[in-house]
């Protein structure tokens, strides 16, 4: 092995120490070194030390640093802007949210032709909802291909992207749940769709986000949603989710990390210094647990590390307990009339495919599709799958005319291939 192959693999076995030290002292002294304060938020560093160790091995720490700071001045990604609104969750919470009008009848039309024919859409508006630790942004591919076809909104939930922190957590130290993440939706459909049928599309925490909705608002399902689409998300039982680890390392991530998100959170700007200064451990990290395929687009994967890492620590802190307590089984036959697209990909760490498989035998009438060689960011990582799929949905809901598809629109990889999906 190398001199510098050597320091490599030395230094990610340092970080996941490090990450193991300080679990272990998450009550303890937090004025200790910012490079280990940083690296204590990788608590599962140590499932990942192998990957990490490999691209260390291979690329140099200074070129990574310009490779970062190239793809972030050239990368095209999440540069998609529209309509800008404000919505008022109920405890006061500003919620921004952005709209892609539909191109009249008439007008200029291009894309609409290619992707949908000529016919115009129904007055329907597909509302997406982003996971946990992303923004509207991570719709990026499908927000491309839909602009012009049908009118969409995107929205940032409370505490991430442009939206404000959440009051309620702020101002009285309330937990957040997802019951309040399905009253900001309300709060964000009132404001940017209050009349007309409405497509809910959501990923992770969005999925969660829309059952929340439908089981605290039944009747707005009922008589308003004519299709809903569940990408990469869980109905409950996100306790069990082992993320790749073995039975002993998950145990342990399950007794301290609440804790050390906790403090961590209090020590926000300590741990966000430390952050930065251990960005590759924490850019491998991401890499593992957001895509599955080994050739995904440079550019994609520093768009979703800059997602991931705009996220305050804090914020992390905040809504990471609400996963555990999330249980919404019992809304989800309040889609059983309706068209359903219930997507994950295989090698999906964060929640496992196994949660679509358990939401789509509650909806018999489902359209289930499992992604090979794609991780929790399908639709960034596979978007001509997603994309394509939306769109046979937007169809089955009279959105759009019968016998529209989007082909292989936004590819990022070179496996990525048109119908490579496994449909159930």
């Amino acid at each position: 092995m190398s001199e510098s192959s050597a320091e490599a693999v030395a230094d990610v076995a340092s970080a996941a120490v490090a990450s193991a030290a300080v679990v272990a002292e998450a009550a303890g002294n937090w004025r200790r070194a910012t490079g280990i304060a940083g690296a204590a938020i990788g608590v599962i560093a140590a499932g990942a030390a192998a990957g990490v160790a490999l691209e260390r091995m291979t690329v140099g720490r200074g070129m990574r640093a310009r490779a970062r700071l190239a793809l972030d001045s050239t990368g095209p990604y999440g540069a998609l802007r529209g309509t800008p609104g404000r919505a008022v969750a109920d405890d006061g919470t500003e919620l921004y949210y952005e709209v892609d009008d539909a191109e009249p009848e008439g007008g200029p039309a291009p894309r609409r032709r290619r992707l949908f024919g000529r016919k115009s859409p129904l007055p329907v508006t597909v509302v997406f909802s982003h996971g946990y630790c992303l923004t509207q942004d991570s719709w990026h591919f499908q927000r491309a291909a839909l602009r012009g076809v049908v009118r969409t909104v995107h929205w940032d939930q409370r505490s991430h992207g442009r939206s404000a922190r959440g009051a309620a957590q702020l101002r009285d130290g309330e937990p957040l749940t997802i019951d309040q993440l399905g009253r900001d939706l309300k709060a964000v459909i009132d404001a940017a769709a209050p009349e007309g049928p409405l497509v809910l599309v959501g990923h992770s925490m969005g999925g969660m986000t829309i059952m929340a909705l439908a089981a605290q608002y039944p009747d707005l399902i009922r008589e308003r949603v004519v299709a809903t689409a569940f990408v990469g998300t869980s109905s409950g039982r996100l306790g069990e989710v082992n993320f790749g680890l073995p039975t002993a390392g998950v145990n342990a991530v399950r007794r301290v990390l609440p804790g050390v998100l906790k403090a961590l959170g209090q020590q926000a700007a300590l741990v966000e210094k430390g952050r930065r200064a251990t960005a590759d451990l924490f850019a491998g990290i991401i890499k593992r647990y957001s895509f599955a395929s080994r050739d995904v687009d440079p550019a994609v994967a520093r768009f979703a590390e800059r997602m991931i890492e705009g996220t305050p620590i804090d914020v992390v802190a905040e809504f990471y307990p609400a996963f555990t307590d999330h249980d919404k089984t019992e809304a989800l036959p309040l889609f059983a009339d309706l068209p359903v697209l219930v997507l994950a990909g295989i090698g999906d760490l964060v929640t496992p495919s196994e949660h679509s498989e358990a939401i789509a035998d509650l909806l018999p009438d489902a359209e289930l599709v499992l992604v090979p060689d794609a991780g929790h960011l399908v639709m960034l990582e596979h978007p001509e799958v997603v994309t394509d799929r939306l769109a046979d949905l937007l169809t089955r809901a009279g959105a759009v005319p019968a016998g529209a598809t989007v082909g292989g629109y936004g590819s990022t990889s070179g496996s990525a291939q048109q119908g490579s999906a496994q449909q159930g």
